[in-house]
């Protein structure tokens, strides 16, 4: 079976030109000419993976394996992410000038493909330290900032169904720590593709370019909460901190925070903590609002027409408990949009008007 190392590149930052496109597999981030193209994970992934195994045809199978980690998905999922991958790079079903379907075969991405390995970094401003390998760093505004790496959350509660809940917790603890200025914070949609699988940490650190990886677990049992949390050096595999921290549900955005703050200090003593408590966040007044929210997130990584459907009846289930509670309206909004985007919802007045 093909493992994920297909579609990250292992040990190596990889950018791969082809048709007046650039794909930075390092900044999952894809390009025309000098316009950045808004792209889906999945479809990031599948594209990826087309790339690198242009030298033969990919079948169904493959794709499941690689992208979705072994998941059954519908046809029409990986038809909607193979028509979505082609309108990114300017290709269509009927051209099929770079993404190619052999019917009963399999698909085969037939571009010629200009491969660039290790790219120079940014170079540093006078006095800044030396540069280390481009994986392993990253700049702004001159400056080099320490890197990490949030993984999946491990769920011990006992009940498949509280992965939701860990799923939150993890993507919670990024956000807060986005909000420092002083670090580079891996965005989940790559961190959270090692979810359920035995890892090595050095090798996160070389895949993702990072210095630090954070680990972690949570145990959910009635109204109590245990989240503990181990932070990792990506580079030799040591441990440099690790924690508990124990509460009540009513306390659940302090503990978050804690851990925040407990992550950034130990991996740098001068970085600005109050920048997080300060930039705050806007908390619901019901925690069971907040607890739909986390079902719909895990639903909206999934990004199917179902799972979209699904999402937006917990978003609307959150709004209702607190019509106020902001990232639920960004959430729904974000929803609504991807459902027009994908053909999903029916297209008339009523649904506009939900959405906006």
């Amino acid at each position: 079976m093909l493992g994920l190392h297909s579609v990250t590149s292992i040990g190596r930052v990889v950018i791969y030109r082809f048709a007046g496109c650039t794909l930075d597999t390092a900044r999952r981030e894809l390009r025309h000419g000098d316009d950045l193209v808004a792209i889906e994970p999945q479809v990031f992934d599948v594209l990826t993976f087309l790339i690198e195994a242009r030298d033969r045809v990919v079948s169904r199978d493959d794709l499941m394996d690689t992208v979705w980690h072994g998941r059954i998905v519908s046809e029409a999922t990986l038809s909607s992410r193979l028509n979505s991958a082609r309108t990114a790079i300017g290709d269509n079903g009927a051209e099929q000038r770079l993404i190619r379907t052999l019917p009963r075969k399999g698909v085969r991405f037939v571009g010629e493909v200009r491969e660039v390995a290790d790219p120079e970094p940014e170079p540093p401003r006078h006095g800044a330290p030396p540069a280390t390998p481009p994986a392993a760093i990253a700049w702004r505004n001159g400056s080099r900032l320490p890197s990490i790496a949030v993984l999946p959350f491990t769920n011990m509660s006992g009940d498949p169904e509280q992965d939701y809940f860990a799923d939150g917790m993890a993507e919670e603890i990024i956000t807060a720590l986005s909000r420092s200025s002083g670090l580079f914070v891996i965005a989940r949609n790559s961190s959270f593709t090692y979810k359920g699988r035995a890892i090595d940490v050095r090798q996160v650190g070389q895949e993702l370019g990072v210095t630090y990886v954070l680990e972690g677990s949570v145990r959910r049992s009635r109204d109590q909460l245990r989240i503990t949390g181990q932070l990792v050096d990506a580079a030799s595999g040591a441990h440099l901190w690790s924690d508990r921290f124990d509460g009540d549900l009513q306390n659940v955005f302090e503990l978050q925070d804690r851990v925040s703050e407990s992550v950034a200090a130990a991996i740098e003593p001068t970085l600005q903590l109050a920048e997080i408590g300060r930039l705050g966040r806007d908390r619901p007044v019901r925690l069971d609002a907040y607890d739909y929210l986390l079902r719909a997130y895990a639903l909206l990584s999934e990004f199917t027409a179902d799972s979209m459907a699904a999402a937006l009846d917990c978003l609307d289930h959150s709004l209702a408990v607190d019509p106020a509670y902001a990232p639920a309206m960004a959430a729904a909004a974000y929803c609504r949009a991807q459902c027009h985007f994908q053909g999903w919802a029916q297209q008339d007045d009523a649904g506009r008007a939900e959405a906006v």
